[in-house]
């Protein structure tokens, strides 16, 4: 089912379908799921893989947006928790319940804190994490045992989600798969088709494994490209202006001895007016983010030395272990696509990160802005868009209550693999059958070769790039481990696939140019 030769074929066999989704980040994806379940005839291609772009790379919270709250932003806030206490009833092995702690070190902060949470729970309603509640230094200091105590007056507990971003992309593609949708990555669109009328109504796209080029047609084509839209709007008007304007935010993972504890710590201001994040994942530490925006994107943005000097000083305002750059185990940047300030001045903090869908001339749908919280959301009101237009019957959503794949609601976080959910019992299967992929890829790490190839079978790994970015996250974690592994990873992918020792080669120097990026040089 999630074979490529299997869906090529799909793409062979039907040049007409009802909607064409181009992207494969959350958007993308979750109109695709939407799509499928609602009965349409369903296609998603994505240029590079499922969530290359900014949904392998945020803070890894599912969240309401405490910040929000604060810009006065209640709808959007609303509106997320709402989507929030969703994902963890339908992707439960991916998305947790995380408590987080705001250090106070003044008396006023812990009041204001106090009452804004409050009111943070009080929209979150029956979908609620748990209650906020004030606790005092000593109480704080016992869980936090690296925060700095100096001057601490206390601090306020609250709750919100924390999931893997990566893995629940690759999970929601497999239930649209499930669910009757032809979805492909490493598949570039590069020109869309037009009736007489000039109206958009399909696309030609090009399979970056053969070259080979197919012409498409759709009754709808849906650009959720992220801080591609331009692009693609480019395609449809070639004198558009530009709409996005890319904002680079950045992580660094730290081993779990920064912060040993379960919970995370949320900093809710620091000195470019943003929060900072300290959250446990996967047994590390992913500390974020910056804001700073960029004229330009690329599909692998870098971090700017500003930007690791900023993270690394704020952390280490709080922290009572030193973090240096030696001890980064990865580092990774992501792009916001924030509307285009109308002015110089506007601060992109302040830009609504509320989506927008944008219908034009040629009856082209785009949606952008957002956040991977509201992605069921979007994806909900980008159908609905496309019905009331008139360009696909009337069908109503079912995505509220629809399990994610892999959640079987029962999640034992003792050992990893149960981010696999009900798939982790097909890995174990695999390793009774053939012992020696029970072996770890590597001596630091807890992650074996069964989920290598698990990753190629079933959840539509091409590179080395997408089993160790997005399927097994050893790129996000340990970046030096990545490039140690690359030529073994390799090997595996040349024979799952059939490919060639040049093929094999060609894979290792690639995947090694875009890891070294991860790597912070001292």
């Amino acid at each position: 089912m999630f074979d490529r030769p299997t869906l090529i074929r799909q793409l062979q066999t039907s040049s007409h379908w009802d909607v064409i989704i181009i992207g494969g980040g959350a958007t993308g994806l979750g109109i695709a799921l939407d799509s499928a379940t609602r009965g349409f005839k369903t296609l998603l291609l994505e240029q590079v893989d499922f969530a290359k772009g900014t949904s392998s790379r945020s803070t890894k919270l599912v969240h309401g947006g405490v910040r929000y709250l604060a810009q006065g932003n209640i709808d959007l806030v609303k509106e997320a928790l709402y989507e929030r206490g969703l994902m963890l009833k339908n992707a439960s092995h991916l998305v947790s319940n995380q408590s987080f702690i705001i250090p106070n070190y003044k008396h006023w902060d812990m009041l204001k804190y106090t009452i804004g949470l409050k009111l943070y729970d009080f929209l979150a309603g029956k979908l609620s994490f748990g209650k906020s509640i004030g606790i005092n230094k000593r109480k704080t200091i016992l869980r936090l045992s690296t925060l700095k105590s100096d001057k601490l007056k206390g601090s306020v507990v609250y709750h919100d989600g924390q999931f893997d971003d990566a893995r629940l992309a690759i999970n929601i593609a497999q239930t649209a798969i499930e669910k009757g949708a032809t979805l492909l990555n490493h598949f570039k669109v590069e020109k869309l088709l037009k009736n007489n009328d000039g109206l958009v109504n399909g696309v030609e796209a090009t399979d970056a494994e053969t070259n080979l080029t197919y012409a498409l047609n759709a009754k709808v084509v849906i650009n959720a490209t992220g801080v591609f839209t331009d692009e693609v709007l480019k395609m449809d008007n070639a004198l558009a202006k530009n709409s996005i304007r890319p904002s680079q935010g950045i992580h660094l993972v730290l081993d779990q001895s920064y912060l040993p504890g379960n919970d995370a710590i949320m900093i809710p201001k620091t000195d470019d007016g943003r929060v900072l994040f300290l959250v446990p994942w996967h047994n590390r530490v992913v500390v974020g983010t910056t804001d700073t925006l960029l004229d330009s994107h690329s599909l692998e943005p870098k971090a700017l030395d500003k930007e690791i000097d900023f993270i690394l000083q704020t952390a280490n305002r709080y922290l009572t272990k030193k973090v240096t750059k030696k001890d980064v185990l990865s580092i990774f940047a992501g792009l916001r696509p924030l509307a285009a300030p109308k002015d110089k001045s506007e601060k992109t903090k302040e830009i609504s990160r509320s989506h927008k869908i944008i219908v034009s001339d040629s009856e082209l749908i785009t949606i952008t802005g957002g956040k991977w919280t509201t992605y069921r959301r979007m994806a909900q009101d980008v159908l609905n868009k496309a019905i009331a237009l008139g360009k696909l019957a009337n069908a109503k959503c079912r995505t509220k209550d629809l399990l994610i794949h892999g959640a079987d609601g029962t999640v034992n976080k003792s050992q990893h693999l149960y981010i696999y959910g009900s798939d982790q019992k097909e890995i174990k299967k695999l390793i009774g059958e053939y012992p020696e992929l029970g072996e770890k890829l590597h001596q630091r790490l807890e992650f074996t070769k069964a989920e290598v190839v698990w990753a190629i079978r079933n959840e539509m790994a091409r590179t080395i790039e997408d089993v160790l970015a997005r399927r097994v996250r050893i790129l996000f974690l340990d970046a030096k481990a990545a490039i140690e592994i690359a030529p073994m990873i390799a090997t595996i992918l040349s024979k799952e696939l059939h490919k060639n020792d040049e093929w094999r080669q060609q894979q290792i120097s690639d995947f090694i140019e875009i890891a070294e990026s991860y790597v912070i040089k001292n």
